[in-house]
């Protein structure tokens, strides 16, 4: 079947309530995790460090939201929200096999809410690489996001004022109006829940070496498809290598791979022009301000934490060049990217700058494509029977290049 037909058969197949789900390539199936890492995220004054045995308090003054966070209609605090502390993920195994002997983590782009379009890309993956893909959800993503942030109405009424309240605002739309106010009123969002996000990873990888996962091998294979933000994800797993869990794996990046600073996310599908603005305020222009006045972000982002160093060298394409392009040319062999020519959010010559360091010389295999049919970022295999040749040939050939490289 063509792409559009795959794409349509599969979110018409799989979903979360059962537990197993059939398709031609792989058998789906649901599993439920439970965050140890909420712990991280805002909404109370005390935390610690259990690995350093250490305390923080926070003062009152710092819970103060930068906006009216109350618009966005939750009772909960970031720390009690129970859809992103408690939630399912799927697993894509080969047919012919009970027990998966590798895996491909997949993580996706910035304020999505459903895997529909990873669906054809994890079968893929599948059959060309024949090990299991496991779809994990960002903190406050896919189907950890409040369910409320779903619901397009409120959402819509919710842009409305938004837009209202800030005259000028750009690409305020309902599909990016929660997480733009959830990360403008507390921007610092960003690394608590991406820090949340990579310890939920290891306590999943922690189950597999454990032998105690269903459907993954003990001695399984560990591999990362990227796409967008989620390549952020995947190169502080890489770099900071917990345990040594990670000192074979491969890291496929898809529209996705330059550094923070270097990305154009103001967009409708993505976040608004405000919710940017802010974001860049505090990550780049301001952070070594609230290093120096924060103790437990300058711990967690310090030496103390490799993938909190990691995560603050991948943020300014200018700062920390050193150790960033250290790090990028130790796992060169293990890193290959895929760029869109079109691509306006992830250029591709900006994922060139930063994975082939300052000097331009870190062997890092970065491909460019271009297709002849209408795509954008967020969008690189439209659902479009127009172009429905086209858009299947592009995708065969691209994750083609892509399982080759994640086969082995």
């Amino acid at each position: 079947m063509d792409y559009p037909d795959l794409f349509r058969y599969l979110r018409n197949t799989i979903n979360y309530e059962q537990d197993v789900i059939s398709t031609h390539s792989s058998d789906v199936y649901n599993f439920t995790f439970e965050s140890k890492a909420t712990t991280l995220l805002p909404g109370t004054l005390n935390y610690q460090c259990d690995e350093h045995r250490l305390k923080f308090a926070l003062s009152e003054e710092s819970l103060k939201p930068a906006i009216d966070e109350n618009l966005l209609m939750l009772k909960s605090k970031d720390i009690q929200i129970i859809e992103n502390k408690r939630f399912r993920y799927h697993v894509f195994v080969p047919k012919d096999k009970t027990k998966a002997s590798g895996v491909i983590f997949m993580f996706h782009g910035f304020n999505e809410k459903k895997w529909d379009k990873y669906f054809p890309w994890a079968e893929s993956l599948v059959k060309k690489t024949g090990k299991a893909v496991l779809l994990f959800p960002i903190a406050f993503h896919m189907n950890r996001a409040p369910l409320l942030w779903s619901s397009r109405y409120e959402m819509f009424e919710l842009s409305k004022k938004r837009i209202s309240s800030f005259p000028g605002i750009q690409n305020s739309t309902f599909p990016n109006v929660a997480i733009s106010i959830h990360l403008q009123s507390r921007p610092e969002r960003f690394i608590w829940s991406g820090l949340q996000t990579y310890f939920d990873v290891i306590q999943l990888v922690d189950q597999i070496k454990s032998g105690l996962h269903p459907v993954i091998e003990r001695d399984s294979s560990i591999d990362f498809f990227a796409y967008s933000i989620g390549g952020l994800l995947a190169k502080i797993l890489l770099m900071a290598n917990h345990k040594n869990y990670f000192s074979d794996s491969k890291l496929c990046l898809f529209c996705s791979g330059a550094a923070f600073n270097r990305v154009q996310a103001t967009s409708k599908f993505i976040i608004d022009s405000e919710g940017s603005m802010a974001l860049y305020s505090f990550l780049i222009e301001h952070l070594d301000y609230f290093v120096r006045t924060d103790s437990r972000l300058a711990h967690y982002i310090s030496d103390k934490h490799p993938e909190g160093l990691a995560l603050y060298s991948l943020l300014n394409y200018h700062k920390m060049t050193e150790y960033r392009d250290k790090k990028l040319n130790e796992l060169s062999k293990k890193i290959m990217a895929v760029g869109l020519k079109k691509d306006n959010v992830f250029p591709y010559y900006e994922i060139k700058n930063t994975l082939h360091g300052l000097d331009g010389n870190i062997p890092i295999k970065v491909q460019i494509l271009n297709f002849d049919f209408p795509y954008i970022h967020e969008d690189p295999f439209p659902v479009n029977k127009k172009y429905a040749e086209e858009i299947t040939r592009a995708f065969e050939d691209t994750f083609e290049l892509m399982g080759n490289f994640l086969k082995d």
